[in-house]
């Protein structure tokens, strides 16, 4: 399993836990600056988390609002995850950097000093650092090779239908939805915070409207008892299983 330095893991933390993601972003803004990756990615992520908010506040809450007053079972999980994020992210504003233009720039240079889950990050948004088969290949297995969940995570959206029909990535576990969903599971298993309050889980539900249910359901038990049939589940649990193997062992999907 990926060992994260300690500085490392006490800023994931502070990322997933914090209650005011703008003085997250602040406090790590002169090691960002002075070109430390893992700031400068940490900073893209707090970023991207709040974006939906930072771009019409006002917007945000009315809507959450409107989500909340239904009343519904279904629109319970989607008012608590929008409204966990519009208060986390209450410091920010529609002037802060958080538009897909700013990001790509922030993980470019997060990926130029060394990042690797902001490298994965640049291919699942389609603004990868060089646009060729072989780059694509060493990437996704630098990222299996690290055993960094950030960067499993990271990677998943490429690895799901935007891979489909693409040769640089045969023998791989890639080119459905529920190749993005195994390599999300195996960040999980590394040891990314897919608890139910995690960012992983909450971005899920408040942007995407794929929530769990239950509140207590965390991400992994959510898509293997919710989201995908026994069979499904079956078959994306022995992807994982491969995933989280030694580096070298791939696995052509069926």
């Amino acid at each position: 399993m990926f060992t994260p330095p300690r500085r490392w893991r006490t800023r994931q933390q502070e990322f997933e836990r914090t209650d005011d993601l703008f003085g997250f972003v602040q406090r790590l803004q002169p090691a960002a600056h002075a070109g430390d990756a893992e700031a400068r990615w940490l900073v893209s992520r707090a970023n991207e988390y709040c974006a939906g908010y930072a771009r019409a506040p006002a917007d945000y809450a009315r809507d959450t609002a409107l989500i909340e007053g239904l009343e519904l079972r279904a629109a319970r999980p989607l008012g608590r995850a929008r409204s966990r994020v519009a208060a986390r992210c209450q410091r920010f504003a529609p002037e802060d950097p958080v538009g897909f233009v700013q990001l790509v720039a922030q993980r470019e240079e997060a990926a130029l000093a060394g990042s690797l889950a902001a490298e994965a990050a640049l291919l699942a948004m389609g603004e990868p650092l060089a646009d060729d088969e072989l780059y694509r290949t060493d990437l996704v297995e630098r990222v299996q090779a690290s055993r960094d969940p950030d960067a499993y995570a990271a990677l998943a959206p490429a690895m799901g239908l935007a891979a489909a029909g693409d040769a640089a990535l045969a023998g791989q576990v890639a080119g459905s939805q529920a190749a993005e969903l195994a390599w999300q599971l195996a960040a999980c298993r590394l040891g990314l915070d897919c608890s139910p309050a995690g960012a992983l889980m909450t971005t899920y539900c408040a942007n995407g409207g794929i929530c769990a249910r239950q509140p207590r359901q965390d991400f992994s038990s959510f898509v293997l008892e919710a989201a995908l049939s026994p069979k499904d589940a079956d078959e994306v649990e022995k992807w994982v299983d491969e995933l989280v193997r030694e580096p070298d062992i791939g696995m052509v999907m069926r």
